[in-house]
């Protein structure tokens, strides 16, 4: 993902791009500048990196919407657990009741606004 990277920040040249492993996001505030780039940056990594697009996961959305990024919906001043990810912790909270996973899920959750699933799950 290193050439990718160098291909958006410097030939591109997209100024608003967050990466984490195989996920990105580009942020802009021209709907149309986006939907330009899809087919550029598909045709990049089929041809140079030999990955694809996942079409089910090439969304343009508002900012209003959040962004969904990392288990989590990413909103201008606050982020809440994604729903997927949420119903996955609580089932595996109630059928696994190890201190490991408990705190592994509590170090998660604090990175957002979660105060409800924090006072169900671990009293605070």
């Amino acid at each position: 993902m290193n050439e990718f990277e160098k291909f958006v920040k410097q030939k591109i040249r997209i100024k608003w791009y967050i990466r984490y492993a195989d996920d990105f996001v580009i942020l802009s505030e021209n709907r149309k500048y986006l939907v330009d780039l899809i087919p550029i940056i598909r045709d990049f990594l089929q041809n140079q990196l030999k990955l694809t697009l996942h079409p089910k996961k090439v969304t343009i959305k508002t900012l209003a919407s959040g962004i969904d990024f990392l288990g989590w919906v990413n909103f201008c001043d606050h982020r809440i657990l994604r729903t997927k990810t949420r119903k996955r912790m609580i089932k595996k909270l109630k059928t696994n009741t190890s201190k490991e996973t408990a705190n592994s899920y509590r170090g998660l959750i604090k990175h957002g606004n979660t105060k409800k699933l924090r006072s169900q799950f671990f009293g605070k």
